[in-house]
């Protein structure tokens, strides 16, 4: 029987939850033991297989329209959808952005900054993502599993991804919600 594929992106957060993914040290060897480790923002691929994957992992929570386009891939792509992290289970410090809104977000980091130049401006092109209210994940997709923490603590990351590599969904609940 092959593997199951599992494939994670990052949307917008800080990586904290891969590095914390990382944190599981050696026991990344028995988790490729278990599982295909597809598209990540730690190997070279980029997206999710075309023909699908069992797990997606989403880190980060939405805040453009990029995101949204991610997000909708990789559901189409997965069969079980995982929001890792804070951002990407409840929006995390980004969604603070939305007491202000985008528009004050961009004018204080592209012109008012103490870094920019007197000439400074919002960059605008229909290249760029729009941005948008900063949402956690189920909020564009359906999600089957919820992991909060800032960053999740990697032994319940370890616990998680080896309960899905098993067929299971975890349950993180009493001593696996704890973070540092």
């Amino acid at each position: 029987m092959s593997k199951p594929k599992v494939a994670s992106d990052w949307l917008c957060g800080c990586a904290g939850c891969h590095m914390s993914l990382l944190d599981i040290d050696e026991r990344i060897l028995q988790l490729v033991e278990l599982v295909d480790l597809r598209s990540t923002p730690i190997t070279d691929l980029k997206e999710p297989d075309e023909d699908g994957v069992t797990v997606g992992i989403l880190e980060g929570g939405i805040n453009n329209t990029y995101n949204e386009e991610v997000a909708k891939k990789m559901r189409e792509r997965c069969k079980i959808l995982v929001a890792l992290g804070d951002c990407a289970v409840f929006g995390g410090i980004p969604a603070m952005r939305n007491f202000f809104g985008a528009e004050a977000a961009l004018q204080r980091a592209y012109v008012d900054a103490e870094s920019n130049d007197s000439e400074a401006k919002i960059p605008a092109s229909v290249e760029l993502a729009q941005m948008t209210h900063v949402r956690a994940v189920h909020e564009v997709v359906p999600v089957d599993v919820f992991i909060p923490g800032c960053p999740p603590d990697a032994d319940v990351i370890f616990y998680a991804l080896v309960e899905l590599a098993n067929g299971r969904i975890p349950e993180i609940k009493n001593d696996k919600l704890h973070w540092h």
